[in-house]
């Protein structure tokens, strides 16, 4: 039915939105500001330059801002000198890229972090050989909603926007998708999208580990790769 399936990274690939989300707290805390886990909601799914503006609300200011950016910075520098990688693969992530790969489904990431970080991480996972083309935030001149990223990833795949699948976690990863003319499934991390993109999409997953059962119906390729 499909000929290809595009990944959002954060919080679809990588359980990054927890860790960078505890580091927020704890640094707004070093100003004697309580962030609340909904007040962080805000932000989730945002493009950087939005994500600033409220946490500058949130935290007293744009010197404030700064303050706790440097803090964050340094708490998530500090979870990489064990050796182990900074944000863990999500469940199911790595199963079901095996399946595809296996399929000969061609997958690319379409992902707001900068190309590098998008290659730098799933390399340290070790599932970055699953994807032929990768999309970053600094390669675009908007960022999701706009579906600049999704058109870029698909060209780059050399696939019909509407011969893909992409899979997002967030409000605005998915509403780019359906702009771009992909089909949307939604595997929901911190936020759960609201009704109106819900209704949207293509499907809802609870997690990657459920997308498995549909590979005959999304991507009823031959099993081509061992």
């Amino acid at each position: 039915m499909f000929s290809a399936a595009i990944f959002d990274m954060d919080g679809l690939l990588i359980d990054s939105e927890r860790p960078i989300m505890a580091a927020w707290m704890a640094a707004a805390r070093t100003l004697d500001v309580e962030l609340s886990h909904a007040q962080y909601l805000q932000v989730v799914g945002l493009a950087t330059a939005e994500s600033e503006i409220i946490l500058s609300g949130l935290l007293g200011g744009p010197a404030a801002f700064r303050h706790a950016l440097e803090h964050v910075r340094q708490a998530l520098a500090l979870e990489r000198s064990d050796g182990t990688p900074l944000f863990p693969i999500k469940p199911g992530a790595a199963e079901f890229l095996g399946a595809l790969r296996a399929r000969g489904t061609r997958c690319a990431v379409a992902s707001s972090s900068t190309s590098g970080q998008i290659q730098a991480c799933l390399g340290s996972l070790g599932v970055l050989h699953h994807f032929e083309a990768f999309a970053g935030g600094d390669e675009v001149p908007r960022a999701k909603p706009d579906p600049a990223l999704y058109l870029l990833a698909a060209s780059r795949l050399g696939v019909d926007p509407t011969q893909c699948i992409a899979f997002e976690d967030s409000e605005n990863g998915a509403k780019a998708a359906l702009a771009a003319g992909l089909r949307v499934v939604i595997v929901p991390d911190l936020k759960h999208p609201p009704a109106a993109i819900v209704e949207q999409a293509f499907h809802v997953l609870e997690s990657l580990h459920d997308a498995n059962a549909h590979l005959p119906r999304w991507f009823p390729g031959e099993m081509v790769r061992p």
